[in-house]
């Protein structure tokens, strides 16, 4: 495609939004490549900026609808992508949305539905967990994500990456870092570096979960404090169990009862979770 259209009197980006916006032409065109996206495809941007992506995304997607959080640059954006036919803005926080709710709103009949973005890097986390808690009508997510955090998606037990986020993303995904971009292409220039990582969803999960809602909620609390325990972890979230118990059901799941979270792989976390859950319906 052609290069991208530079507006005049580009917005300053704002430190308390974690704006670092993306210059390069290059980056936003393999981003985009990347994403598999075609005429077919509805897009989900989550915080456009300026809307260098956005504009890469108009040109190869069906549809985008794009969510801004920022209230001063959503009269820029309108600006920008006025005579743009198949772009939806919406200045709302994602923390917030109704996801379902609106990609039932904006595409009804599309099921081709995939989310690529340049996150925030303070918010990266409840951002990922909020579409892989509340929505099964994304079929693939393709984000820019501060490089750290990006490692974690596919890392492995007893590694120092592996958390939670690990743990939610590999029973939902198949998750690939698929290139690492340096903090030079951004304005201004963050302090680290970047990777673009891509998350297949899978149609049906590996491993079978009793209770979506408790299991997610259930892994938080597995990685509470690092440092401790499971067992400890656990104690201190679910006050009806005793030690004892917690160690019980460890055992009974062949895990030692000194066990910490970052020890334990998806197959068996899911296992100890739907354990964990039964218990507690018994209640």
């Amino acid at each position: 495609m052609n290069e991208p259209r530079q507006p005049r009197n580009l917005p300053r980006a704002k430190k308390h939004f974690g704006q670092n916006f993306l210059t390069d032409t290059h980056v936003l065109s393999r981003i985009v490549k990347s994403s598999g996206i075609d005429k077919n495809t509805c897009v989900v941007e989550i915080g456009p900026g300026t809307g260098a992506l956005t504009e890469y995304l108009l040109a190869s997607a069906k549809h985008v609808l794009a969510y801004e959080i920022d209230k001063d640059l959503i009269p820029f954006l309108k600006e920008r992508f006025a005579k743009e036919t198949n772009f939806t803005l919406k200045q709302q926080d994602i923390l917030k949305v109704q996801i379902d709710q609106d990609l039932a709103t904006v595409f009804p009949d599309n099921m081709d539905i995939v989310v690529v973005s340049n996150l925030p890097y303070y918010i990266t986390t409840p951002i990922l967990m909020r579409f892989l808690e509340t929505t099964h009508r994304v079929k693939r997510m393709v984000f820019m994500v501060q490089y750290e955090v990006g490692k974690r998606f596919t890392s492995k037990p007893n590694t120092k990456d592996y958390n939670a986020l690990s743990i939610a993303i590999q029973y939902r995904a198949n998750a690939k870092l698929l290139f690492k971009v340096p903090r030079t292409v951004f304005v201004p220039v963050p302090n680290v570096d970047s990777a673009v990582v891509e998350l297949d969803i899978l149609e049906h999960p590996l491993y079978p979960v009793d209770n979506e809602t408790f299991f997610f909620e259930f892994i938080k609390n597995l990685f509470g404090q690092r440092r401790k325990t499971v067992v400890n972890n656990l104690v201190s979230t679910y006050p009806t169990f005793s030690k004892d118990q917690i160690m019980e059901a460890l055992l009974e799941e062949g895990l030692d009862p000194q066990v910490r979270a970052e020890a334990i792989d998806l197959e068996k976390t899911i296992s100890f979770a739907n354990r964990i859950h039964g218990l507690l319906k018994q209640e």
